[in-house]
């Protein structure tokens, strides 16, 4: 068994519908939805630390650094970071360039969970796994698949990752 971390910046997976604007944004009291997606999966062993509930298209990198920092400065060697799936191929490359000794895996959604029949809580148990085996390095686990960082892209025409 081993320790796992699971870093939250936001993205789908943690999104709700707003009623003012009847689009998608995160919860007026700043919530994330990873607790509960573990809690119905009886997953209670990952620490959950949320450093930020943002939309990854608006990702500079100042938030990449921060990202960095926490997976420096966690204890865990097996890390989930969940992110919007807009840019968690950049996100997963620069880490990559910085992230030493560590097993990262990046997940996230393409439909929120709050909403039924999200992809996410799939994609994160999919990653915690990921994380626990997998050799050293920056992954993402995305549709029931295992990304190396260099190879972490979004098909939106098909709505899916892809190689």
């Amino acid at each position: 068994m081993q320790a796992v971390r699971i870093i939250v910046t936001g993205g789908t997976i943690d999104k709700v519908h707003d009623p003012m604007t009847e689009g998608l944004a995160f919860a007026k009291d700043h919530a994330t939805h990873i607790p509960e997606i573990l809690s119905i999966g009886r997953c209670h062993f990952p620490v959950v630390q949320r450093i930020m509930l943002k939309d990854s298209l608006d990702f500079d990198d100042a938030d990449r650094t921060a990202i960095t920092d926490a997976v420096d400065a966690a204890d865990e060697t097996a890390i989930v970071i969940t992110h919007g799936t807009g840019t968690m191929g950049e996100t997963a490359r620069w880490l990559a360039e910085r992230v030493t000794g560590k097993t990262v895996v990046l997940t996230g959604a393409m439909r929120p969970h709050s909403l039924s029949f999200s992809d996410g809580p799939f994609n994160l148990g999919g990653a915690l796994i990921a994380a626990q085996t997998l050799p050293q390095g920056i992954y993402g686990v995305m549709n029931g698949r295992v990304f190396p960082a260099d190879a972490l892209n979004k098909n939106t025409e098909q709505g899916r990752f892809d190689i």
